[in-house]
């Protein structure tokens, strides 16, 4: 199935500045740096469960003034990676 939720691609300074985003909202014992861009998220990877990506969706949401939903049929896509992530606040941030 094609997903075109990100028609725009993130820069690596906004991969960076996503990476510190999630490290800062779940005070994360990690480096933003060391997070990979094309590892999960969710799951194996990073290891975020449902409410990470919750807090992570508000703090982007705020931050960046783009409405990610929980009821997105995307959200599986969104989330997949922080690159995947990156590019759908590229793609859709307001500020």
């Amino acid at each position: 199935m094609n997903h075109p939720v990100a028609t725009a691609v993130a820069s690596d300074a906004l991969l960076a500045e996503v990476a510190e985003q999630i490290v800062a909202a779940l005070n994360l014992e990690v480096a933003p740096a060391a997070v990979a861009p094309d590892a999960p998220l969710y799951g194996e990877g990073l290891g975020l469960d449902s409410i990470d990506i919750l807090e992570v969706a508000l703090v982007l949401s705020k931050r960046y003034g783009l409405q990610l939903r929980a009821d997105n049929e995307d959200n599986v896509h969104i989330f997949a990676s922080l690159r995947n992530l990156a590019d759908y606040v590229a793609a859709h941030r307001t500020k």
